[in-house]
């Protein structure tokens, strides 16, 4: 099927017209009737309803919007992935949610790159839920994140099990940040601590979370890797007889997916995992 007629199809959907479609698109309307009487043609249905407001969804055209949009992206994907880099012959496509890209995926990228020099790395940041579904259709080898889902052929392994602790500045402990860890730990959070539940400043990113305490003073929650260096160097301190709460990081992949190399891009993840303790997601080094 022609991409472009995918395409046209979203622009409409989105544009909630053909006339506003084909402004955004720079061609006529003419083109865009087209466009749409070829694709209606191809699916024998009818996908939309035009009337004096604009262009309504049929059911059918409501059902063709989730594989409208695996068209694109998968299209898209291709784009990007050929023709291979010279000299590799093939890719490996990883996922991590963004509070794990500093420094756990940039070691594991390093380790493919050493130990699996005849492939390529291709890595996304995204949070759980974009990770999960890249994985679902396939764009993507195995994700790190921390709530999995669970589908036929799917793996979820628990590679590191982690506690959130409560911690403060030393130099100025106050006032209480809310970093929001998921629905799990709001919960959680909510019924053991409901004082603290509607703090006035709140992140929904630990790592911009902790840079705002360091610089400007406070307490919050916070993976227990990522604040060790900081307890140890006097800066933070653990806040005694605070609850703790579970947080642990899963390595999800398809069975479909586990190649050789695969297999051992997963071995090199978990010695990243068993050697390294600071996660202090610094950029600079220096503490």
């Amino acid at each position: 099927m022609d991409i472009e007629l995918a395409k046209t199809f979203l622009e409409i959907v989105r544009a909630g017209s053909l006339i506003a479609a084909a402004e955004r698109l720079h061609v006529t309307q003419t083109a865009i009737t087209a466009r749409v009487q070829k694709l209606e043609s191809s699916l024998n249905c009818k996908l939309f309803v035009r009337n004096r407001t604009g262009a309504r969804l049929t059911a059918d055209g409501k059902t063709f919007v989730v594989y409208a949009n695996q068209l694109v992206q998968t299209w898209e994907a291709a784009l990007r992935d050929l023709p291979l880099p010279e000299g590799f012959h093939k890719i490996l496509h990883i996922g991590g949610e963004v509070s794990l890209c500093n420094p756990l995926i940039l070691k594991w990228v390093c380790e493919i790159q050493k130990n699996i020099p005849t492939h390529a790395v291709k890595t996304e940041i995204r949070d759980g839920t974009s990770l999960l579904r890249q994985l679902e259709l396939g764009f993507l080898d195995a994700v790190l994140v921390f709530q999995p889902a669970y589908w036929p052929g799917l793996q979820v392994e628990q590679i590191l099990e982690e506690k959130l602790v409560l911690v403060r500045l030393i130099s100025k402990p106050t006032p209480y940040v809310y970093i929001d860890w998921g629905e799990g730990f709001r919960k959680a959070h909510d019924a053991a601590l409901p004082e603290n539940s509607r703090a006035a400043i709140s992140f929904n990113l630990g790592p911009v979370a902790l840079q705002y305490i360091l610089d400007n003073g406070g307490a919050g929650y916070f993976r227990t890797r990522v604040v060790q260096s900081y307890i140890e160097s006097g800066i933070l301190e653990r806040v005694a007889s605070a609850p703790e709460f579970s947080y642990p990081t899963y390595l999800v992949y398809t069975h479909s997916r586990l190649s050789p190399e695969l297999q051992l891009a997963i071995d090199l993840l978990k010695g990243v995992v068993a050697a390294d303790s600071d996660w202090s997601q610094r950029w600079d080094p220096i503490i």
